[in-house]
Parts: C-alpha cells; sequence; structure tokens
C-alpha cells in the first residue's frame, strides 16, 4: 500500500485539473495578449480561472495577481511593500516561525537599511497580541504573519492582528496564506487582509503557479518587470496551462470546502489517537488537536531519529516529513520547534504527517500498525 502523507509539501493533482491543463495545452495555445480569437479565448480562460480565485477567498477577481507560486508571491508581497512605502516608514513586524520564503526576504530587506521587529510565539505557535502591539510604531510600513504553520499546524489570529493592525495609518497586513487556501476559511474583506499568497501545488493544483490578492489601493511596486501583464504587477506572459489549474482547483475546493475540511480533521484525529494508544513516549508539538489546522500533525517519538523513522516509513510505502520541504535538505534544527521551546531530543524525533484529499481511514490505519512496528524495532536497537 503507498500512502503519502506529505501533503503540505505538496499535493497530487486532481484528474480533472490534469485534463483542463492538458486541454489548454494541445487547444487553447493562445497569448492572452494577442487580439486575434486564439488570444480572445485565453484571455477569457484567465479571466474565469482569477474568478475562481477570487471567489475561494471572497475577493473581486480584479485584486487577484497570477504569479509562478507562493515564494514570489511572498517575495512580491513584502519587496513590493518595502519599497512602494520607503518614503513612509522603515520599519516590518514578522515572527519567528514564518517560511523561508518570508525569513530570509526579511534578511535580504535588514541589509538593505530596513528594521525587522520578529515576534515570539508561545508553546503551541501563536503569536502574542500585546507584544504586536507594542512592536507597531509611527514607522511600521507591514506586518507580515502566516495564516497556518506549515510545520505545526498553528493557526494565527488574523482577525485580531488585522485590528491592531489599525494602530498604525500606514501598515499593510500580509498573510501568507499557502498552508491556509483551502483549509480555513479566509474572507479577505472580513478579515480585513491587504495581501494574501496563495500556492497552486499545496490545494491538488499544479506547481508553478500561484497568486497574490492585493486590496484595491495598496501601495505596491512590482518586482517583475517587462510587457506589463497582470495590470503592470507582474509582467511575463501567464502560465495560461497553470493559472487554468489553479483556478479549477479553487472552484472544486469552493464547492466542497466543508466536506473537504471535516474529512482532513476527521483522518488527522483518527491518526493521533492511533498513536497515543498503541505508542508510548510520543508528544504533540503545536496546538491541541481541535486548534490546529485539519490537515498538518507534528508528532515527536522520542528515542527515534526522525529522519530514521522517515526512512523505515517509506520502506513500507508510506511517505511522511520531517519538516518543512523547503529546508529539508539542509543540516540544521527546525528554527520552528525550536520557536515553541522544544529541546533537541523532541525536534530530532520529530515526525510530520500532513493530510490531503485522496487519503482513506484504511491509509490512517495502515500507518498506526506500521508506526507501532517501526517505532518498538527502532527503540529497541537505540536501546543495544
Amino acid at each position: 500500500m503507498e500512502v503519502y502523507l506529505d501533503n503540505s509539501a505538496t499535493t497530487r493533482v486532481r484528474k480533472e485539473v490534469i485534463d483542463k491543463m492538458v486541454d489548454v495545452l494541445d487547444n487553447e495555445y493562445g497569448n492572452p495578449s494577442s487580439i486575434h480569437l486564439k488570444g480572445y479565448r485565453a484571455e477569457k480562460i484567465l479571466d474565469v480561472s482569477r474568478d475562481s480565485v477570487a471567489k475561494l477567498i471572497k475577493s473581486e477577481k480584479d485584486n487577484v495577481v497570477f504569479t509562478s507560486g507562493g515564494t514570489e508571491s511572498n517575495n512580491f508581497a513584502i519587496r513590493g511593500i518595502a519599497y512602494g512605502m520607503k518614503r513612509m516608514g522603515n520599519h516590518i513586524i514578522t515572527s519567528k516561525i514564518e517560511h523561508p520564503s518570508v525569513l530570509n526576504v526579511m534578511k535580504q530587506l535588514e541589509e538593505e537599511g530596513y528594521n525587522v521587529t520578529y515576534l515570539n510565539v508561545d508553546k503551541n505557535g501563536k503569536i502574542n497580541l500585546g507584544e504586536l502591539e507594542q512592536a507597531i510604531n509611527d514607522k511600521t510600513i507591514l506586518i507580515s504573519i502566516m495564516g497556518v504553520n506549515n510545520e505545526i499546524g498553528t493557526i494565527e489570529p488574523i482577525d485580531m492582528i488585522a485590528k491592531l493592525k489599525e494602530k498604525s495609518n500606514i501598515a499593510y497586513y500580509h498573510v501568507d496564506g499557502v498552508q491556509a487556501i483551502g483549509k480555513i476559511d479566509i474572507n479577505v474583506k472580513d478579515q480585513n487582509i491587504d495581501l494574501l499568497s496563495i500556492s497552486g501545488h499545496k490545494i491538488h493544483g499544479p506547481k508553478g503557479i500561484g497568486a497574490l490578492y492585493i486590496k484595491k489601493g495598496t501601495k505596491i511596486k512590482p518586482i517583475i518587470y517587462g510587457g506589463g501583464q497582470e495590470r503592470n504587477l507582474r509582467s511575463g506572459t501567464e502560465n495560461l496551462p497553470g493559472i487554468a489549474g489553479l483556478g479549477l482547483a479553487c472552484k472544486l475546493i469552493s464547492e466542497n470546502f466543508k466536506t473537504y475540511t471535516s474529512k482532513l480533521m476527521a483522518l488527522k484525529k483518527r491518526l493521533y489517537d492511533g498513536i497515543i494508544s498503541e505508542i508510548t513516549d510520543v508528544h504533540l508539538n503545536g496546538p491541541d488537536i481541535d486548534n490546529g489546522a485539519p490537515q498538518i500533525l507534528n508528532v515527536s517519538f522520542l528515542g527515534v531519529r526522525g529522519e530514521v523513522l522517515l526512512h523505515a516509513l517509506e520502506e513500507k510505502g508510506i511517505y511522511v516529513s520531517t519538516g518543512s520541504a523547503c529546508s529539508s535538505h539542509k543540516e540544521t534544527e527546525s528554527h520552528v520547534l525550536k520557536s515553541i521551546g522544544l529541546s533537541h531530543d523532541f525536534i530530532e524525533s520529530a515526525i510530520r504527517f500532513s493530510l490531503g484529499l485522496f487519503n482513506t481511514e484504511n491509509e490512517i490505519d495502515y500507518t498506526i500498525d506500521t508506526l507501532k512496528e517501526k517505532v518498538n524495532l527502532l527503540r529497541k536497537y537505540k536501546r543495544r
């Protein structure tokens, strides 16, 4: 049996999405900027897809700009505001557990003279709203806090952060929504979000495509210049097959959002309940089961190295992660697990399970049985 439980790294593309993309590649190959019929038909696909993305986040479609993925969207949001608001201020606020595509941009901006405040988080991965309020000053131009943490599934208090943002007359609020889209309810209007990053391959869409929601009137500068596509905000011929795939993936989630998220949560609870009932010396990392995102479960199996357990599971056709896929090849401890106060032993033995559309109860039960077998075996070897 093959069990893919690394959906926070990437997801299997839905068959409907593949079929749509193949059709566009094969038949609708025109350039949306061309003024002939092929171009018009391509532009129509672009428009329909933009509308589908917008509906998922409760936005006007003209506020959605297509990008190459979550990393570009985060770079665009942060750099675009930093450069667009440079005359107004140079202070940015983020958290210590952001994705590398946020943290590494912040480091670069610090080298360019910007001041960045990195907020602490508690043992559950949540920022301290009091610390955020104290950090905001008259030079704060951007607050960038992720919606859902990619390693431990913490849901940050989006609504409360947006309210605190109002303490500054000039600050914008950016949400890295890559792990949040399709997993928790996002309403950019009601939640007063100014910028929201989206990635296609985390929602059973294709890789290499994403989007950035930009509230109308936001003072943002492009970071890619060229032919002026996407309302002069993101130049480059549009990736029409990818955009069509992203649009359909968003549409399918919108139509079945509650059913999909309820399934994910039920599977996550089934997996956790099975682990704690069958295996001793385990520790849940991050928020309580009921309070975290429905797709992510991070557990430490004390006495077993996470990487060793990962490969032991792989031998049985089960695919998991020890942390973020974007930093898994670097021999450093997880900055997220360190930030929530875990010791080396807990960090070294951590495994992230992340669920998706195609997972089943039978797969979860098989995973629990295999975990019990492998953890007990590896602990015996270590004791020797």
